[in-house]
């Protein structure tokens, strides 16, 4: 009997001493889970806090543009005024001397009035073009944000002639020699479409680019089909997947025939291969600025 009350005993405790292992287990197991997304968590708040600290910085840059074309504007303003004043000492003067007729002096009055206009407008437009330029670099900005996490060989985003132009690698988007938008693209364009509906008033073109591998064989012809079904496929994405107004959207292709490298070798045609993205500029504010001015410009009848 007292054995069997020992083996119990023995038994009683192996057992507790397997529980309370696979329990220690289990409890290091989970530590090490929560120490990771510790971890991961610590990473992502300081990625946070230096983008934070990147846009800053930018901010900071966008006003201190402004503040400089303020300055700007104010000194031409106030050079303006000097040589209004120059030319009105001039004109007396030339009357006082009978140099020339009042007549005359009224046409010449005229004429500067005429170049002082001109000379506002010019300022009008630099001023346009200065906040065009900036906001196009809210718009890099924001883009390059939204973007932060894709490999910056695959996605190029730049500004040329105040044109905003995101270029995406193919292989980010399609599959070799296909058209059909991939799981992963659809994650890609769904950030670039978050910003561009931040912007309703823009307008953009989708353009497809391939390199020169002619294709064979398939529904394809060539590599103007490839290039055309690429950019549909792009903006019917953003279409119905996003909510971006198709009235927004142009749809072209490029075939072969605007290459950024060259297709002698794999790397210069994997370049060429790619999507862009060309944000167009909003003409109709520089045309509503023109059109007063050439109103006033025109001869009366």
């Amino acid at each position: 009997m007292i054995k069997q009350i020992g083996v119990l005993l023995v038994s009683t405790s192996l057992l507790a001493s397997c529980v309370g292992s696979k329990k220690h287990k289990a409890l290091e197991s989970d530590y090490t889970v929560l120490n990771n997304k510790y971890t991961q968590l610590q990473e992502d708040l300081k990625r946070c806090e230096d983008d934070r600290t990147k846009l800053g910085s930018s901010v900071s840059n966008l006003e201190n543009l402004n503040t400089n074309l303020k300055q700007r504007v104010a000194n031409l303003a106030e050079q303006m005024d000097d040589a209004k004043s120059t030319n009105t000492q001039v004109l007396s003067n030339l009357k006082d001397l009978s140099v020339i007729s009042e007549k005359q002096a009224e046409s010449i009055s005229k004429s500067l009035d005429k170049l002082k206009e001109k000379d506002a407008y010019i300022q009008d437009l630099q001023s346009a073009m200065a906040y065009k330029d900036s906001l196009n670099m809210a718009l890099v900005l924001n883009l390059k944000g939204a973007l932060r996490d894709v490999n910056d060989q695959d996605i190029n985003i730049q500004v040329e002639k105040g044109v905003v132009f995101i270029s995406i690698s193919d292989k980010l988007l399609f599959e070799s020699g296909r058209y059909d938008i991939t799981s992963k693209a659809k994650t890609i364009l769904g950030k670039v479409a978050t910003v561009l509906n931040n912007q309703p008033n823009i307008e953009f073109m989708v353009e497809g680019h391939t390199d020169n591998v002619a294709i064979k064989g398939g529904a394809l012809k060539d590599n103007w089909d490839l290039s055309v079904l690429r950019a549909t496929s792009v903006v019917r994405t953003l279409q119905n997947d996003f909510g971006i107004k198709p009235s927004r959207m142009t749809a072209g292709g490029r075939s072969q025939y605007a290459p950024i490298a060259s297709n002698d070798n794999a790397s210069g045609r994997a370049s060429n291969r790619r999507t862009r993205i060309v944000i167009l500029p909003e003409l109709d504010q520089f045309y509503q600025l023109l059109e007063p001015n050439r109103t006033a410009d025109k001869p009366a009848k």
